[in-house]
């Protein structure tokens, strides 16, 4: 049995910028995001018979991949060349649909383990490139790249989206800042979402009409990267601001916020919140707000009944955390993949 998992991920600024449409036709596009430690756990096992089983919300039991409904399985199952005799089954610490980048993460997270199981060890870079591939080409989904990127390198980075290639640069903080930054933001489920795809749809046939407003929000994640690179005075206030500066451009789109969004984020403000977003497309989901008063800002949200979700950064990545071929067990903090990624950055 093969164990992968890979971690969700919070977009701070940029979204729509890597999307193909948008860094196409401009310069590039630029996300800042962090991983978290909220993961999507995948096991690969080799199956007694010769039938492929599939467990996610439902069970598929096929003679053929041909014959798996669930999209992604089937094409990664293909482009591993992998026709028969495996179980594969999925677990999330999240439900999907909520905007933290679960679909790509899946993907991510079964590729890696996929890989491992033909006894192959591919790069963060191979992995999040197969997962665009798979997606993006292979099942025609009208998404960007900042998800799979993410998952599989893992921790905060500024990541650049070109026509042929993507550069992930990570954000390097001391750990007070980390923990300062950390501290001073909440999540809140307020809804599970539609899929991101749907709601993307819409916002991808703006791309022209908001040019302007679309290329802001990719400059908001380059000024974010360079205040907490260089740790600018009041870099915690300025973060806030910078996070209500992308809000409120983001929200002018399609699908991205409503009525009551618009009413709970106003008011979390005068409870303390510096800024915030909401996580993904838009719609629902989860919505981040930032702030140093945390007291107020819980009373206010548990009485609108919407769920505070605790999180911290993480910054492994994709990983597999156990390997029955080896008979290995990957320990936090006690042993080191082959696929452990460097503080460097990296050009695909």
């Amino acid at each position: 049995m093969i164990v992968s998992r890979a971690p969700l991920r919070i977009s701070f600024a940029g979204g729509i910028t890597d999307i193909p449409q948008y860094y196409e036709n401009a310069d590039y596009g630029a996300v800042l995001s962090t991983t978290i430690n909220k993961y999507i756990y995948v096991t690969v096992n080799k199956k007694f018979d010769e039938k492929i089983r599939v467990s996610y919300s439902k069970t598929e039991i096929v003679d053929s991949v041909d014959e798996l409904e669930h999209p992604i399985v089937r094409e990664c199952l293909k482009y591993m060349n992998i026709t028969n005799g495996i179980e594969i089954t999925s677990i999330g610490d999240i439900p999907s649909g909520n905007g933290l980048g679960s679909s790509s993460t899946f993907t991510v997270a079964l590729l890696h383990a996929l890989y491992r199981y033909k006894d192959r060890y591919p790069t963060k870079e191979q992995i999040a490139n197969d997962a665009c591939y798979i997606e993006m080409d292979v099942l025609g989904e009208p998404i960007g790249k900042q998800d799979q990127y993410a998952s599989a390198f893992g921790g905060l980075n500024y990541i650049r989206f070109y026509e042929n290639k993507v550069c992930v640069e990570p954000i390097n903080i001391s750990n007070d800042i980390r923990d300062k930054l950390n501290n001073n933001l909440m999540l809140f489920h307020i809804g599970k979402s539609c899929p991101a795809k749907d709601v993307l749809k819409n916002q991808v046939m703006e791309i022209k009409d908001k040019l302007f407003e679309i290329t802001e929000l990719k400059h908001i994640a380059k000024d974010m990267g360079n205040l907490l690179t260089y740790n600018s005075t009041n870099m915690f206030i300025k973060f806030g601001e910078l996070l209500d500066a992308q809000w409120k451009i983001k929200r002018k789109m399609n699908g991205v916020s409503n009525k009551e969004i618009d009413d709970t984020y106003n008011l979390s403000k005068t409870y303390g919140s510096l800024g915030g977003k909401i996580c993904g497309a838009g719609g629902r989901g989860f919505l981040l707000l930032y702030c140093d008063r945390k007291d107020l800002i819980i009373n206010f949200m548990q009485q609108k009944g919407f769920k505070e979700v605790k999180f911290s950064f993480e910054d492994k990545g994709s990983e597999i955390i156990y390997d029955g071929w080896n008979n290995k067990l990957y320990q936090q903090g006690t042993r080191k993949s082959k696929e452990a990624t460097t503080k460097q950055k990296r050009i695909i």
